[in-house]
């Protein structure tokens, strides 16, 4: 019960955070730049000044699809921010090239968490039936000299969620670093007005917050098979 309750916790926070920055990005795409550059053209621009040649940017379909591809150095807009001229799409396209501008001159977070991928992807997918497989053998092994059985499963069920969680807080400064990256440069260079900068800003801080959210869900998350764990040692 404890387990679903953080759940549905979980969920109503992050619903309501997508819910506001959907609710954000709507409002300032009604925002639109005076300069009349494109998110296809911010982008572009804030690499050019960034001294980054070799990156690429297109456009992918969806909406808040966006992201920096490292392996294959590409900037990936979504389709309305590609080709929108507002303050929502310049902020998109200049947090992702924050990405890019981390991946050139080494950023260490960022190269910390492409190490963790490999290890992270193979977590995800393997996690929830590992930590299901190992509740039921604890039960299947259990005895009157050992009430709680077998934790060994359960155990590398908590530490494959644990990398996943590591992941989700080692994302966080590599997040923020790209947003103030962005917010720097477009403050910076002109390419926004005083005004179209509030909205960069707040676009911004709200897509951080997904973040936030998402790595709190996951330690809480963790903390709970965690004392299943440690509580069945105990016992």
């Amino acid at each position: 019960m404890g387990y679903y309750i953080i759940i549905i916790i979980s969920m109503l926070v992050s619903w309501y955070v997508s819910s506001k920055l959907k609710s954000k990005f709507e409002y300032y795409s009604n925002v639109h730049l005076r300069n009349g550059l494109s998110g296809k053209e911010v982008a572009e621009k804030m690499l050019r000044d960034n001294g980054i040649n070799d990156v690429q940017v297109i456009s992918v379909p969806g909406q808040l699809t966006d992201h920096y591809n490292p392996a294959d150095k590409t900037v990936n807009l979504s389709e309305g921010v590609y080709m929108q001229r507002n303050a929502a799409a310049a902020a998109v396209a200049a947090h992702e090239c924050g990405h890019a501008v981390q991946h050139a001159v080494g950023y260490s977070m960022l190269q910390l968490r492409s190490k963790l991928v490999p290890v992270v992807q193979i977590s995800s997918n393997l996690m929830q039936f590992v930590l299901i497989a190992g509740i039921g053998i604890m039960a299947a092994t259990a005895s009157e000299q050992n009430p709680r059985g077998n934790t060994l499963v359960l155990a590398i069920g908590v530490i494959m969620f644990a990398a996943t969680t590591l992941f989700a807080f080692i994302t966080l400064p590599v997040e923020y670093d790209a947003s103030n990256r962005a917010m720097k440069w477009l403050k910076d260079t002109g390419t926004v007005t005083a005004e179209e900068f509030v909205g960069v800003k707040d676009s911004l801080t709200w897509a951080a917050r997904t973040y936030v959210v998402a790595a709190i869900g996951s330690l809480a998350q963790l903390l709970y098979w965690a004392s299943l764990l440690l509580g069945s040692r105990r016992n």
